[in-house]
């Protein structure tokens, strides 16, 4: 995506730590400068083995933070003051070394202090040797720093500097900046939108230690709420039963039973742009929850199961100006289905996939979807990341709503 004009203004602090590819960050300053951004650079010590403070100073036009105790260049408390002005944080290379200061908090330099004190996104660029990269100590953290809201730039493959090859590669400046550019213009295409988002699966207590559940691992819908954060919405995720953590740049409500996650939609409903219902709730509920642990017996045990409320079904009934966006998890015909759920609940689209098919189910990273709407076209995405379906949810979510902007004018 390129608009010549998206980073215009922006100011960016690019920090470049100790590895051999801090050679190349001169170059993603140079290309941000020319893009229009203002660039302030934190060197960690170590980067300074590779690449002068008087290049980046050149390049950029301002004054290069090296240290915490140095002379003052413009500000009383020069790492707040950065961390306060800054539209985004760049750093590249990252290293394993700051990857993981970051990932438990760690501020003993200029960078990582800036870092932790800032609230504009933070974009981590890794550089590193591939037995580095790969190490399961590495990959956990870089999964740490995403859940934290985080924008994980992969490293590319290659020739690296200790004579091999493999994934660990800086990737090219003007792609690294490419992502800069892509993120401020997109980044405030869902600014002033709330968006409420379910995802994860809700449970039936059978006892205190018993239940009724799904597989559901809630990665899609928490795609989407990402995506929909990073977009610039007001963000409000409703998560149920997932492993995954709290989303950091949104609002994140846990629940477990279909209840509890109705309670907490209602609460959010009236104010919000659009709701995109991706959570696998429990249709049914156990009748009469047991208050102590069922104990073994010889006999058969039976359980009756009452319905649950049909949490979309009733937003369907009370929709104003939000958009509603279903999904359809299904085994067997899925577009009959799917078109029968969006009409009956009252949807703008529905994204129906097949469960059953491989690369389409609940645990994995990838999906397969249709698309149906309500004038009747569907579209049919090949497999892809949830992440990339995500993009392509929230593209035709903003294509409803500069709809519904063209009809009030």
């Amino acid at each position: 995506m390129s608009s010549g004009h998206c980073m215009t203004g922006k100011k960016i602090i690019l920090g470049v730590t100790g590895g051999i590819a801090a050679y190349k960050a001169v170059e993603v300053a140079s290309r941000l400068r020319k893009a229009g951004a203002e660039v302030q650079v934190i060197m960690t010590r170590a980067a300074q083995e590779f690449v002068t403070e008087l290049t980046f100073r050149e390049i950029t036009g301002n004054p290069v933070n090296t240290g915490m105790w140095g002379k003052v260049a413009h500000w009383n408390v020069e790492h707040i003051a950065l961390a306060q002005m800054a539209d985004l944080v760049l750093v590249a290379p990252a290293t394993a070394n700051l990857i993981a200061k970051l990932s438990v908090g760690m501020a003993d330099d200029m960078l990582t202090t800036t870092i932790l004190a800032t609230r504009a996104p933070v974009f981590l660029a890794p550089a590193m040797n591939s037995n580095m990269f790969s190490n399961p100590v590495t990959q956990r953290n870089l999964e740490t720093l995403r859940a934290q809201g985080m924008e994980i730039i992969p490293p590319a493959s290659g020739h690296l500097a200790c004579g091999v090859d493999g994934v660990g590669r800086l990737p090219e400046p003007v792609d690294i900046v490419a992502r800069v550019e892509e993120y401020f213009c997109r980044g405030q295409s869902l600014k002033g939108r709330k968006i409420l988002v379910t995802a994860g699966g809700t449970i039936a207590p059978i006892d205190p230690v018993r239940f009724i559940g799904n597989r559901s691992s809630g990665k899609m819908g928490y795609a989407v709420a990402e995506e929909a954060a990073r977009r610039g919405a007001e963000v409000v995720l409703v998560l149920g039963v997932s492993a995954l953590p709290d989303l950091g740049n949104a609002r994140t409500v846990r629940v477990e039973t279909t209840e509890e996650m109705r309670r907490a939609v209602l609460q959010e409903f009236p104010d919000s742009d659009a709701v995109i219902k991706a959570a696998a709730v429990a249709d049914y509920r156990v009748k009469q929850v047991a208050g102590q642990k069922i104990k073994k017996s010889d006999d058969d045990w039976s359980i009756e199961l009452v319905r649950n409320p049909d949490i979309l079904y009733e937003l369907g009934q009370k929709k104003e100006h939000q958009v509603l966006v279903g999904f359809a998890a299904e085994t067997q015909n899925l577009m009959e289905y799917a078109k029968k759920k969006l009409d009956k609940k009252n949807l703008d689209f529905i994204v129906a996939n097949d469960v059953t098919m491989s690369g389409a189910g609940f645990q994995g990273e990838t999906n397969i979807a249709r698309l149906v709407f309500r004038d009747g076209r569907a579209e049919e995405h090949p497999m892809m990341k949830k992440s990339e379906l995500a993009c392509v949810i929230l593209d035709h979510l903003e294509g409803i709503f500069r709809e519904k902007c063209a009809e009030v004018e």
